[in-house]
């Protein structure tokens, strides 16, 4: 409808819900532009080559975050790795092959209330679980199947909702084809889809490398460097844990604004790269 047929406190209405609108978006980007540039601003200063090349040390009085990085990377390859599979595999099946649609609603409904809960329930349960009851010891390997369950919801709906979004014509035309279920999923369906993948995988990540509370209880807070098969039973604590403890129990806040700056780095870095893999599979 033209604006200018409207009745002028329609159109005083109409405007002034648009100046809010514009007020409420400028003003989201120029606090996101605030607080990024408040962390560089104090983080950028004490990020060292010692820092990032090295591990902390009470003998030499030294701080090293080598060791947190390495397990922060080491967590997120093993929580996406288990992931990916059961949670893409999971939403294919809920969304072309289950048949019966009350279960599939309630599944849906199981994965929606997951994604509520408080990441510290998860690390309760994780502790309990994977540590008490199958006798793994605190390290990468219980911390990254706790993210796997705490994620798992997130990837599951972002994929059906994506797959959804694939038009119905599609399916219909390869399958008059001659192609199978299976082939149809795999040449027609996923590919069309694959936008919504990545955005999950990217929400995912998001959440694995923010994270701290599910981690405190099933990673621990070591800060010795270890390798991969070493960091699984180990005690690693990864980047966010390794934050928390120098700003609360060792009052190192230069060191935990470095770190911050350093995962908002690590994570601008990650998405760009899973931005960059889904335009390269969507082309192909």
């Amino acid at each position: 409808m033209d604006t200018h047929t409207l009745s002028p406190r329609r159109r005083f209405y109409d405007k002034g819900l648009r100046a809010l609108l514009y007020f409420c978006g400028i003003l989201t980007c120029v606090l996101l532009v605030l607080i990024i540039g408040y962390i560089f601003y104090r983080g950028i200063p004490h990020i060292s080559w010692e820092l990032l090349s090295t591990q902390s040390s009470y003998i030499n009085d030294t701080i090293g975050i080598l060791p947190n990085i390495l397990n922060t990377l080491y967590i997120i390859l093993l929580s996406m790795v288990i992931v990916l599979p059961l949670g893409v595999g999971a939403a294919i099946y809920l969304t072309e092959y289950a048949a019966n649609r009350k279960l599939v609603a309630v599944i849906e409904f199981a994965t929606e209330t997951l994604t509520g809960i408080p990441s510290i329930i998860f690390g309760l349960v994780g502790m309990l679980f994977f540590i008490q009851m199958l006798g793994l010891k605190t390290g990468v390997l219980a911390g990254g199947l706790t993210l796997v369950v705490m994620i798992l919801p997130t990837i599951v709906r972002t994929t059906q909702e994506s797959l959804k979004t694939v038009p119905d014509s599609y399916r219909e035309g390869a399958l008059a084809l001659g192609a199978g279920k299976w082939h149809m999923v795999r040449t027609v369906v996923l590919p069309n889809a694959v936008d919504g993948i990545v955005t999950g995988c990217i929400l995912a990540v998001g959440r694995i490398v923010g994270e701290s509370a599910a981690l405190l209880y099933t990673a621990g807070f070591g800060l010795v460097l270890n390798d991969f098969f070493t960091s699984l039973e180990s005690s690693s604590a990864t980047l966010t844990v390794a934050l928390y403890v120098y700003a609360s129990e060792r009052g190192e806040t230069a060191i935990a604004f470095a770190i911050a700056t350093i995962l908002m780095l690590l994570t601008l870095v990650i998405n760009l790269a899973a931005s960059l893999v889904g335009r390269k599979l969507k082309k192909n």
